[in-house]
């Protein structure tokens, strides 16, 4: 099966309908010339009612973290975005649900063996990181530490929701000292994918 094929049945998916308080509208982008994997953990409210990944103020931090604009980060042969769960899954006490433990088991594998060219994974918060790094469960920010473990094909990154500002102003070196790696990093990755992309052209 395709990728084309396969995301139209993502995107027609009601696995988990009867869960979903605002019903069934899967968000992912993703094409087989992407090179950078953006692992979320699942759309919010407003997501939901755009239909666009991390349209969000948590999509502007992360776009601040891996130094692109709106335009390069929403271009699926740049950027694949697979969140975790790929539908809102509602709200609780504590903000919104973790993502359906449905999606991830019936749609990742498939998706992920029509990427390719993934060079980079960044697995984002801990449902992605649970996926992603299971030797981390839970432990974001051990996970987050870790990061010359894998380096420089995946890393893990807090969720960068105005949630988190108390864990970014604890661990500040994450923004001074990481950040700046992570986006030295995405632009060589998206200079090799133009460079690749010329060259197909020729």
């Amino acid at each position: 099966m395709g990728l084309d094929l396969l995301l139209t049945q993502v995107r027609s998916c009601s696995l988990c309908q009867q869960h979903l308080p605002l019903g069934p509208r899967p968000v992912v982008q993703a094409s087989a010339q992407a090179s950078v994997l953006i692992a979320g953990q699942a759309p919010g409210r407003k997501v939901h009612a755009s239909g666009k990944p991390f349209d969000d103020a948590s999509g502007e931090r992360l776009r601040t973290w891996l130094g692109v604009k709106p335009e390069t980060f929403y271009d699926a042969t740049k950027f694949a975005i697979l969140p975790m769960g790929f539908c809102y899954p509602g709200s609780g006490k504590g903000g919104d649900l973790p993502p359906r433990p449905e999606c991830a088991p019936r749609w990742r594998e498939p998706l992920l063996a029509q990427l390719p060219n993934i060079k980079l994974t960044l697995a984002i918060g801990r449902y992605a990181i649970d996926w992603h790094l299971p030797e981390h469960h839970a432990r974001v920010t051990d996970a987050v530490q870790s990061w010359q473990t894998h380096w420089p094909n995946l890393i893990a990154l807090p969720h960068p929701s105005p949630r988190n500002n108390r864990w970014l102003a604890k661990n500040d070196w994450f923004e001074r000292q990481l950040v700046p790696k992570i986006q030295a990093r995405v632009a060589s990755l998206l200079n090799e994918n133009n460079e690749l992309s010329l060259f197909s052209l020729d």
